[in-house]
């Protein structure tokens, strides 16, 4: 099998073993609500299930950050040296107070309410030059 395949294989695994459906709609949805570039598209997912291609590094770390596997793993299919308690809280980030309180709000609205709000946050972003390799759309994988 080509590196495709086994890194579709490998997300699909990623996907039940985090408890989600291995499907096209369910990762377009739930990857566009935690990464902040361009949202992907559900042709792009698609692509990455069926091992058409594999996504860039940054949107493979927010994919390992979300399934809770390291992004090594989840690209060439090797487990990294470091225990699964380093590797989980290389993601976690702390909040409190506003920001607590508006992460819960925004993971109570629908989804396109999130994605509308998503939007407008990276508008302010880039009109106040913050984050600009992140603010800033990058190029689809």
């Amino acid at each position: 099998m080509d590196e495709k395949t086994l890194f579709a294989e490998r997300l699909k695994e990623a996907l039940i073993a985090a408890g989600y459906e291995p499907r096209p709609s369910v990762l377009e949805r739930e990857f566009n609500l935690r990464y902040w570039g361009s949202p992907m598209t559900f042709q792009g997912v698609r692509r990455w299930l069926r091992g058409e291609s594999i996504p860039a590094q940054n949107k493979l770390q927010v994919l390992a950050g979300w399934l809770g596997v390291e992004p090594h793993y989840l690209r060439y299919g090797a487990r990294a040296a470091c225990s699964p308690e380093l590797s989980q809280a290389t993601w976690m980030i702390a909040v409190g107070g506003e920001e607590d309180e508006v992460l819960r709000v925004y993971r109570g609205l629908p989804d396109e309410q999130r994605q509308l709000l998503r939007q407008v946050i990276l508008t302010f972003a880039r009109a106040n030059e913050l984050e600009p390799d992140r603010a800033k759309p990058p190029s689809q994988a």
